[in-house]
C-alpha cells in the first residue's frame, strides 16, 4: 500500500457520503481545512493505540475505526455541543493492507455520520503499532449553552444517562473472562456493540444544558474515576449511591461470572460514554417532566433516547467522591500511573 493510493481512495470514500459539505469549504486535496465559523467552537483530540485502548486482534478494522470516532464525539456531546468536524489520523503498522485501512475509515466515516459529524481531513503516517487519532470540532452559537466539569454546587443532584457496565461486559466477553452462557440470551451481541460502537449522548447532552445542569462530563473512564473530576473541578463532595446505578442488561450476570459486585463493575468497567450530570435539586421535578420533550427539541431519533437516572447528590467539601454501597476503595482505567 501505497500513501497517495491511500490518501485517493480516502477522498473517493467520503466523496461518496457527502464529505467535504456544509461548513466546509476545502477539505482534503488541499495542505489545510477550511470551514466556515459558527458561533464558538468546541475542540477535543482523542488518540486509541492498539495494545492500550483497544486489541487488534479482537475487533475489525471498522469497529476500531468506529470505537475511535465515537469516543472523541462522545466529549463534545459532554460539554453540550452540536458535532461538526473531525479530523481522523492514521499512524498504520508495517504491513498494513490497503482494504484493512480502508475498513478502518468506514468505520470511522459512519460513526461520524451517525452523529452528523464531518470528517474534513487528516494524516497518514507509519507506526510500530497502530494508533488511531481523531481530532473533533463542535459548535455552540453561545457559550453560556456549555457546560463543563466545574459548576457543581452544594444542593445539586447527580443523574446518568443510559444503562452502565455494557462496554465493560462486552471487553469481558472478547477476552473470554466471560462466556456466552454467562450471560442471558441474545445480550452478547448487544454487550459487544456497546464496547464496538459507542453512541455519543449529543441530544442527552443538548437536553441537559437546555434543563440547567451545572456540570456535566461523559464516562469513559468509569463512573468511580469520572465523577471525581466533576467533585474536584468544582470543590464539592459528590455522594452516589451504588444500589441506584442502571445497569445495562447482562451486566448483572457477567459481574458475578467475575466474581464481583455488579454496581461496584458497572462503575468501575468505563467506556460506558453516558452522561454523568449535576443539575439543581429545586429542578428535578421539571427535569423528570421534560427530559423526553428535551431530547425532542434536541433533534433526538429513536435510538437516541436514553433514560435519566438520579444516582446522588453534591455536597460542600473539597473534591472527593464518596461511594454509599461499596465494600473498598473503587476507581476506573487511569491513564497514566
Amino acid at each position: 500500500m501505497r500513501e497517495l493510493e491511500l490518501i485517493d481512495r480516502l477522498r473517493d470514500a467520503l466523496a461518496r457520503v457527502g464529505g467535504g459539505g456544509g461548513r466546509v469549504l476545502r477539505w482534503i486535496g488541499d495542505d489545510a481545512a477550511v470551514v466556515r465559523a459558527s458561533g464558538c467552537a468546541v475542540t477535543s483530540i482523542d488518540t486509541a493505540v492498539d495494545g492500550v485502548h483497544f486489541r487488534s486482534g479482537q475487533l475489525t478494522a471498522e469497529e476500531i475505526g468506529s470505537r475511535a470516532m465515537g469516543s472523541a464525539l462522545s466529549d463534545l456531546a459532554a460539554m453540550g455541543a452540536a458535532p461538526g468536524e473531525a479530523y481522523l489520523a492514521l499512524a498504520l503498522a508495517p504491513g498494513t493492507e490497503l482494504d484493512y485501512a480502508l475498513s478502518l475509515i468506514d468505520g470511522a466515516t459512519e460513526a461520524a455520520g451517525v452523529c452528523g459529524a464531518t470528517i474534513a481531513g487528516g494524516d497518514v503516517s507509519s507506526s510500530p503499532v497502530l494508533a488511531v487519532t481523531v481530532t473533533v470540532v463542535g459548535w455552540v452559537e453561545d457559550p453560556g449553552e456549555l457546560v463543563g466539569r466545574d459548576g457543581a454546587r452544594a444542593g445539586d443532584l447527580v443523574a446518568v444517562t443510559g444503562a452502565l457496565g455494557g462496554s465493560g461486559a462486552g471487553l469481558a466477553l472478547l477476552e473470554g473472562r466471560v462466556g456466552e452462557a454467562d450471560l442471558p440470551a441474545g445480550a452478547n451481541e448487544r454487550l459487544h456493540a456497546r464496547y464496538a460502537h459507542p453512541r455519543p449522548r449529543f441530544a442527552a447532552g443538548r437536553a441537559l444544558s437546555e434543563l440547567g445542569a451545572t456540570a456535566m462530563l461523559d464516562i469513559s473512564d468509569g463512573l468511580a474515576t469520572d465523577a471525581r473530576h466533576i467533585a474536584r473541578a468544582s470543590g464539592v463532595t459528590l455522594e452516589l449511591d451504588l444500589r441506584s446505578l442502571p445497569l445495562d442488561a447482562g451486566v448483572a450476570e457477567a459481574a458475578r461470572a467475575l466474581s464481583e459486585d455488579p454496581a461496584a463493575f458497572a462503575a468501575t468497567a468505563g467506556e460506558d460514554f453516558e452522561l454523568c450530570a449535576c443539575v439543581p435539586a429545586g429542578a428535578r421535578a421539571l427535569v423528570e417532566r421534560e427530559w423526553e420533550d428535551a431530547l425532542a427539541r434536541a433533534g433526538a431519533g429513536p435510538r437516541d433516547r436514553p433514560p435519566l437516572s438520579f444516582i446522588g447528590r453534591v455536597v460542600a467539601g473539597s473534591g472527593e467522591l464518596v461511594l454509599h454501597g461499596a465494600t473498598g476503595p473503587l476507581s476506573g482505567y487511569e491513564h497514566v500511573s
